[in-house]
């Protein structure tokens, strides 16, 4: 058989095309865009770590490994309570009781500190406290003294203070009429959260108050580079909810002139100055207060009529 003949090859024509050149200009561009992508994400990222570790601004929380021996001489017992799921205690505190022959024996102040240390730095006010002859409930927030090692902040520290008011109310059988929060620093915040929540709550005490906290965290330099307005919000508020809050409230100022919170809290309240340490002004502002809006005389015992004959 014959071979079939090939088809014939077409040659490559030669070209004297230049090669295909990058425009710096686009070089340039792309450089630029990958910069300012990368300096975006790493402000993002900063946003981030700014969102979440900003309760470093405003909580100072101190560890303690061992509870005092005594409340300035005073004996108390060290409560664990606040189970998680595991049933595993949270919170520690520490129950203070009072003589039962002191008038206010059958009141109780719930304790909420402020926010740096720890309780054992509150030492001298439960003293002065328990002077007077109340009952003392007063406790760690969870990340403070020997509470579980969790990060604190504002919702937790709400939590801890229902949790500690729940306590007293349920586990200790003590009437909600009788509980009194006693907040100091942040601790005022949430005593007046807490009175929000239960309206059973006869009176609140705030002591030298530290919330609504914006302006705290934008004086620090590290903020100043991030919308601190829209990404802190670790505010412990105190003006707003004490503007309508209804519950009797006394007022310790520990300066000469009272916290704006202080001016617009609602009715009825009692404002004290107390800008030098003055424990007997102290002492009679507490008392003044308790016996006009939480102490109760104790029920008087009718004799038994004698029988008939």
């Amino acid at each position: 058989m014959p071979r079939p003949t090939p088809k014939p090859t077409k040659r490559s024509q030669p070209t004297n095309s230049p090669p295909e050149v990058v425009s710096p200009l686009w070089l340039v561009k792309a450089i630029l865009v990958t910069v300012v992508a990368a300096l975006f994400c790493g402000y993002l990222t900063f946003c981030l770590l700014f969102y979440q570790g900003q309760w470093q601004l405003v909580l100072h929380p101190t560890r303690t490994s061992a509870p005092p021996a005594s409340i300035a001489g005073i004996p108390y017992e060290l409560i664990h309570f606040g189970p998680d799921e595991s049933a595993t205690p949270q919170l520690t505190g520490w129950w203070i009781p009072s003589a039962t022959s002191t008038p206010y024996s059958r009141i109780t102040i719930l304790f909420l500190p402020g926010a740096d240390g720890s309780l054992a730095d509150s030492i001298s006010t439960l003293a002065s406290l328990h002077n007077l002859g109340l009952n003392l409930f007063a406790f760690d927030y969870r990340g403070y003294g020997q509470s579980a090692p969790t990060r604190p902040n504002q919702q937790n520290m709400n939590q801890d203070a229902d949790s500690a008011w729940q306590y007293l109310a349920v586990s200790r059988a003590i009437p909600a009429q009788q509980i009194v929060p006693y907040g100091t620093g942040v601790g005022a915040s949430l005593a007046t959260h807490l009175a929000a929540s239960h309206d059973t709550i006869p009176a609140i005490i705030l002591d030298a108050p530290k919330a609504d906290l914006l302006a705290t965290a934008q004086r620090d330099p590290r903020s100043h580079l991030i919308p601190v307005s829209l990404l802190f919000h670790e505010i412990f508020p105190l003006a707003a909810p004490l503007a309508t809050l209804k519950t009797p409230k006394l007022l310790i100022s520990r300066t000469s002139s009272p916290a704006k919170s202080f001016r617009t809290a609602a009715a009825p309240r009692l404002t004290v100055e107390l800008p030098s340490p003055s424990e007997s002004l102290y002492s009679q502002s507490l008392t003044r207060f308790l016996d006009q809006y939480v102490a109760q005389p104790a029920p008087q015992l009718v004799p038994s009529p004698a029988p008939a004959h």
